[in-house]
């Protein structure tokens, strides 16, 4: 029996979708349904690793963690890497296809319509309820011929289509309305329902703005979502920044400077920080606004040798040195861990025209790049016992790790892991470097701060630096609670029972 299916699109990027997406999915999963996600092409740096060594879009493996089932490649048969130059990196069901401008992918990417539609089936063979999320707007004129992700699937999977429109940034009447009435009639129909998403106060005042909408178009409003705040559930893309690159530090917080490079990859690494009350975590992308941080952090990015060029000329590579040199703790992760090296060779031009690149000199390791990519969940123990990572020796971590380059251990310097698993696979292994003072360590492991015990280990080790009295803790970074926390305000505040109707019409 092929399962049942319910879509969500949005009138613009980033009024919700995903977030809904999530909601809906730990909502039936919650009412007893065995429900997956779907997004048919995702555009994002955020990615993650599945069990089996592929590459999804993050959103698609959050949405999953909220449905409760395991992520794989048929929930992001597509996603789309953007690298510098106007070129990404094209993944196709979690491995890379091509790397393309945007203008050859656009005239490409009807090739794709068949792996799409079988992802999709193969879903459909799995679960009770698929929802399906579409991507920007289903009334972008200009890209509609070859569509992929919004009324073309919707089509194909006669699915009843809920609209999401952002009220916080203004102008929802345009936003549903104007995409409403630019589809054509065919998908005028298929518009079920209308929601309008991050209405901040008491949402009986905008009872005249359901009225009118409901008038205007024929669509019923079908709920006024509340702004939802602190929620810590990891975001799809760096627009999501703009609403912390703000957090200022208090003079007995831990202050963590995480570097906000222009391609910045998995910045939900951080969410348990910030996740924290005594941590302030803030993205900079001025070397003014480093100040004085007690941990530098420079993260992953999809394109290390373009955003390694960005940290010198916005002098942010030669601030970094300095404090670095002058002893402020400094931890790369992937590509962060990639540009504090000597250098990164690049023989086979997989990121620039440039076959060596010198990096910052900070750490005594040298990386290829390498045409393959590894993609896998990987665990490993902690081998490092100082600085940074004082008291961690032999804590057990898991994370993953997605990245092109190879960087070998060095002979002159300690390994932060040695690593035990990867994938299904038992290996022996050594990740990541940590300098001899042991305030500076480099790592492929994205995730690392979801481990509770290496995270107040570290944590308690800065404090410690800075002579801050830390209250011992046995916080548990666990985004099931704000999966619950979502489902709970979403079941609220939508009519869930006019919605399970819908889906049980299209069945």
């Amino acid at each position: 029996m092929s399962a049942q299916v319910l879509m969500v699109q949005g009138t613009m990027s980033s009024v919700g979708k995903s977030l809904m997406v999530a909601a809906l999915c730990r909502i039936f999963k919650q009412d007893g349904f065995s429900v997956a996600p779907f997004k048919a092409q995702n555009m994002a740096l955020n990615s993650y690793a599945t069990r089996d060594g592929r590459e999804v879009g993050r959103a698609q493996a959050m949405q999953a963690e909220a449905a409760g089932v395991d992520v794989t490649a048929e929930m992001n048969p597509v996603l789309i890497k953007p690298e510098a130059d106007s070129f990404a990196q094209i993944v196709v069901m979690g491995k890379p296809w091509a790397r393309l401008p945007a203008g050859e992918y656009m005239r490409r990417r009807g090739e794709l319509w068949d792996t799409v539609t079988r992802a999709l089936d193969a879903l459909r063979t799995k679960y009770d309820l698929v929802v399906i999320e579409g991507a920007g707007s289903p009334a972008e004129l200009n890209l509609r011929l070859g569509d992929l992700v919004n009324m073309a699937i919707a089509e194909y999977a006669d699915a009843p289509v809920l609209l999401v429109g952002d009220i916080d940034r203004g102008g929802i009447f345009a936003q549903l309305i104007g995409t409403h009435t630019l589809l054509e009639a065919s998908e005028r129909a298929r518009v079920k329902g209308f929601i309008v998403n991050k209405f901040r106060g008491d949402a009986h005042l905008f009872d005249d703005g359901v009225r009118i909408l409901e008038a205007r178009s024929g669509v019923r409003v079908l709920g006024v979502v509340p702004f939802i705040r602190d929620l810590r559930i990891a975001d799809e893309d760096s627009v999501a920044l703009e609403t912390v690159s703000s957090e200022q530090s208090s003079v007995n917080s831990i202050d963590v400077a995480v570097i906000r490079l222009p391609h910045i990859s998995n910045f939900d690494d951080f969410d348990p920080l910030r996740a924290e009350p005594d941590v302030t975590v803030r993205f900079v992308d001025r070397a003014d606004d480093l100040r004085q941080p007690d941990l530098i952090i420079l993260p992953g990015t999809k394109t290390t040798i373009a955003d390694l060029k960005f940290l010198r000329e916005r002098g942010l590579a030669a601030r970094m040195v300095e404090l670095a040199r002058a002893g402020t703790p400094t931890l790369g992760i992937c590509g962060g861990y990639q540009m504090l090296g000597i250098a990164i060779h690049d023989p086979d031009r997989v990121e620039s025209d440039e076959p060596l690149v010198e990096s910052l000199a900070l750490l005594p390791v040298v990386t290829t790049f390498a045409a393959e990519k590894q993609t896998l969940r990987a665990r490993a123990r902690v081998v490092a016992n100082h600085g940074l990572l004082a008291n961690a020796r032999d804590l057990e971590i898991a994370g993953y790790e997605i990245h092109m380059g190879r960087t070998p251990s060095p002979d002159n310097g300690a390994p932060l892991l040695r690593v035990t698993a990867r994938g299904e696979n038992v290996v022996v292994d050594f990740d990541g470097v940590v300098a001899a003072d042991g305030w500076m360590a480099g790592t492929y492991f994205h995730g690392l701060f979801e481990n509770d015990a290496l995270r107040r280990t570290l944590l308690a080790n800065l404090a410690a630096r800075r002579g801050l009295a830390r209250a011992a803790t046995n916080t548990r970074f666990d985004r099931g609670t704000a999966y619950d926390r979502l489902a709970d305000i979403v079941r609220t505040h939508l009519d869930m029972d006019a919605i399970r109707q819908l889906v049980k019409n299209h069945g």
